[in-house]
């Protein structure tokens, strides 16, 4: 896999696919495509990958698809910490919300790793496949048209303006996607009653690792992380700037309150720049696509945190489109109707997905952030679930391989095709 960040790259591209974006719906995309001998280009317009407090949860789906490419065992090497038991403490009762071990999943674990490691891992393997090129440090800033139909897109690297056309753009460039704006793709806006504050502090001892913890007007998600915590406090809507004006001794106080194991670490929190906001959104489109032009993943499709399924669902949006468009593709131009086919394919688990997140939102996480009142009581549905343990089997398939599960079937043309 070449990387063009050097001055002599062409001022123009010509390539069967241009994939926007390098996140995990980019990149495995970029991956499948090449390995089926599809001319690929993948733009991200960062020099790297680094970038902090991403969804780093690798589920037991993606994992079968690393399997299904012959990848799993190496991609397992890569340091990570394994989750089986998702379990949280709503106000002082301690439930077992799902059991991914009850599953059949080939791989019945949450990977956890940075998600940089994980799209690095994509690009330093696809380097086998000579079809395939990530160009980093290369940012789309507009699309090609000729005749009504999207047929490349405009970027800008190191050395200037750079002209990629293609027969197919596919649009992986996140919730605040340029290229979905280009095409005046409408978004439908569904809500969310919260924005999260990511942060990280150090694991001096051995603790309980419990995923959630709510008490009344608060909630976060503590990850294990080796040795360190990568935390989620949860807020409402609109409230950063009220919890910053509180002040940051406040804001620690109220951590160390909610996860004990915390307050020895959690003045590794100097200042308001060691803490991230995350605005939360769920929304969609309606049309997935143009003539030319196909979106997935978030630009399709912004996911809750809730559950940590957004990668996941980014990584099975990537395998359908490499699925219903890898032989299209090698035929020419894919039709739109072609295109359509990879929203129909994914429209019904991606809205079922956000149906559950939403029902999580209302029936939890907005009942958690009414400010005082009595101590939070968790929902009936939560109980029974924590008192039926097959049924967190069943949870557990829903979070952990999702509704409806993708598996490779696009052609590999093998390394060192030309």
């Amino acid at each position: 896999m070449a990387d063009s960040e050097q001055r002599g790259a062409p001022r123009s591209l010509d390539v069967q696919c241009c994939v926007v974006g390098g996140g995990p719906a980019g990149m495995m995309l970029g991956y499948l495509l090449g390995r089926a001998g599809i001319e690929t280009a993948v733009l991200e317009k960062h020099a790297d990958f680094f970038r902090d407090f991403r969804g780093d949860t690798v589920h037991p789906s993606t994992l079968q698809v690393m399997d299904e490419l012959g990848l799993i065992d190496d991609f397992l090497r890569i340091p990570h910490d394994k989750l089986q038991k998702l379990e949280g403490y709503f106000g002082g009762t301690k439930l077992r919300l799902a059991d991914i071990g009850r599953t059949k999943a080939r791989h019945p674990f949450i990977a956890f790793m940075p998600q940089w490691d994980f799209l690095n891992f994509l690009r330093d393997k696809g380097r086998r496949y000579p079809k395939l090129r990530v160009l980093m440090s290369t940012e789309a800033t507009d699309l090609i048209w000729a005749n009504r139909a999207v047929r490349g897109v405009e970027a800008r690297d190191g050395a200037g303006e750079l002209a990629i056309n293609a027969d197919l753009v596919v649009a992986c460039d996140g919730r605040h996607s340029t290229v979905r704006a280009c095409a005046g793709l409408n978004v439908e806006e569904i809500g969310a009653p919260m924005d999260v504050l990511w942060f990280r502090a150090s694991k001096k001892a051995e603790a309980e690792s419990v995923l959630a913890r709510i008490e009344p007007g608060q909630m976060m998600v503590t990850l294990d992380r080796g040795d360190y915590w990568q935390c989620a406090y949860v807020i409402a809507k609109g409230q950063y700037d009220a919890v910053k004006a509180r002040g940051l001794d406040a804001f620690r106080a109220d951590i160390a309150r909610l996860a004990p194991m915390l307050e020895p670490t959690i003045a590794d929190v100097k200042s308001w720049d060691d803490v991230k906001l995350l605005t939360v959104a769920i929304n969609r489109l309606k049309r997935w696509t143009q003539p030319g032009l196909l979106c997935i993943g978030d630009a399709a499709h912004a996911m809750s945190p809730v559950g940590g399924v957004g990668v996941n669902l980014a990584v099975q949006d990537a395998v359908a489109t490499a699925n219903l468009l890898a032989d299209k593709l090698r035929e020419g131009t894919p039709r739109e109707t072609d295109l359509d086919a990879v929203r129909r394919r994914r429209e019904f688990p991606m809205r079922v997905t956000q149906a559950m997140q939403v029902m999580a939102q209302d029936t939890i996480v907005a009942a958690a952030l009414k400010p005082g009142g009595a101590p939070f009581k968790p929902p009936l549905p939560l109980r029974i679930v924590n008192a039926v343990p097959w049924l967190q089997g069943w949870t557990a398939r829903f979070l952990a391989i999702g509704v409806r599960p993708e598996h490779v079937r696009s052609p590999e043309a093998g390394p060192g095709s030309g």
